[in-house]
């Protein structure tokens, strides 16, 4: 699949080690997968779910959130700055409600 290179950010659950989500953003992004940077290791095979939001110069109309359940498939050795590369693939996605332009635009400042 065609990656797209984009720092979106994201927010990222590990689905069975509690409620905690780590706040990161994305390096590209696919129809089937995602990856981005983490500074703690996630074992291969660990289910996460994903929350992040596309803006519009992306949808060409208002913010998207989208919230997807993905498992990781690749882990990446530190780089130099101790974050560590987390690929996952994409096994099933929800739309969220959208979001105000004026709410989005907002976090962004």
């Amino acid at each position: 699949m065609r990656r797209f290179y984009m720092r979106l950010p994201a927010s990222i659950r590990m689905r069975d080690h509690g409620p905690d989500e780590v706040l990161t953003e994305t390096h590209n992004v696919s129809a089937r997968g995602v990856f981005f940077y983490l500074d703690r290791p996630v074992p291969e095979g660990t289910r996460i779910e994903v929350t992040m939001t596309f803006p519009p110069h992306i949808t060409l109309t208002n913010p998207v959130r989208v919230r997807f359940v993905a498992r990781v498939v690749r882990v990446e050795a530190p780089l130099p700055v101790s974050r560590i590369g987390v690929a996952a693939v994409i096994e099933e996605y929800e739309f969220l409600r959208s979001v105000p332009a004026s709410d989005y635009l907002g976090k962004m400042q």
